[in-house]
């Protein structure tokens, strides 16, 4: 874990406030109604919902209704009308898809001899199907699970899809790394370039593997769609894990894979801790004078 300076007293003071605010029970279902009006109207402000949901989570019994605002399912200016409006529309498309899909799939078989490779290649990602199963536990209808899944991609750049943004997360990974802890940098150059790289699996899987419960993976999904403390929390996640094993790597003679299995030995870990690393990490940045690449993807 780096170290900050005794100094740094914002990066100090921001700590301090999440670690004593993250010990409150998270959002339940009679807080997160009284966030709304009589007439299902948001009566708080959205950034202050998305701060308490940083710093404290939410309960399961409010996860489904909350992540249909944080996705975008739902506007946060809707009414409790307007929301069941929304919801017959998105059943009605989602539907409609289905249907129109079952009635070319036969006209593509027909045209393209290798339609149905090809439709799988196209369709199948290393880590979808087991992020969309957790999707499927929290929801109850197909149509749900369907929109949530792509908004959650939409709301978080793509930050798990190979050809979009997880080569980005991994470049600012890598310079992130330079910037605050270029003794470690040098040292995982000297292994080969593409000890980082290969780290690919975090993002892919959006880090489900490292936790020790399902709880724990939705608890940083969620705190991803927040948008706090900042865009791209992922990578600071990523940096804090790397973090976890830096003293092993440097002290020990480890190859290039070796580091890379204890990295993929972190498992089990407390999804509240590892936000809390991260958010320190968040600190730290902005007091420094990062260059402009990491501004502009953090800030």
């Amino acid at each position: 874990m780096t170290t900050l300076s005794p100094e740094n007293s914002l990066s100090a003071r921001w700590s301090a406030s999440f670690i004593l605010v993250k010990r409150k029970p998270p959002i339940d279902k009679t807080e997160w109604d009284a966030f709304f009006d009589e007439n299902g109207l948001l009566a708080k402000s959205r950034d202050s919902i998305c701060v308490n949901i940083l710093e404290r989570g939410l309960h399961p019994f409010v996860r489904t209704e909350a992540w249909k605002f944080l996705t975008g399912y739902y506007s946060w200016q809707s009414s409790q009308d307007e929301r069941l409006t929304v919801d017959s529309t998105r059943r009605k498309n989602y539907e409609a898809l289905c249907e129109m899909y079952e009635k070319i799939q036969p006209l593509l078989e027909n045209l393209h001899r290798n339609f149905m490779k090809t439709r799988n290649n196209i369709e199948y990602q290393q880590g979808f199907h087991e992020m969309v199963m957790l999707f499927q536990l929290m929801v109850e209808h197909d149509h749900e699970t369907f929109w949530l899944f792509q908004f959650f991609l939409q709301k978080t750049e793509h930050s798990c899809v190979i050809n979009i943004g997880v080569g980005k997360n991994l470049d600012m990974l890598n310079d992130l790394i330079d910037f605050l802890d270029p003794v470690f940098a040098e040292h995982l150059r000297g292994k080969g370039a593409g000890t980082v790289r290969s780290l690919f699996p975090w993002f892919c899987f959006c880090f489900q593997r490292a936790f020790k419960s399902f709880e724990d993976v939705w608890r940083l999904w969620e705190v991803l769609l927040t948008g706090k403390p900042c865009r791209n929390f992922q990578v600071l996640v990523a940096y804090s894990m790397l973090q976890m094993v830096r003293e092993q790597v440097l002290q020990e003679s480890m190859t290039r894979d070796d580091i890379i299995l204890a990295c993929n030995n972190l498992i089990d870990l407390d999804a509240d801790v590892l936000i809390s690393a991260a958010c320190l990490i968040y600190a730290e940045l902005i007091q420094r004078d990062a260059p402009q690449p990491l501004k502009d993807f953090f800030l």
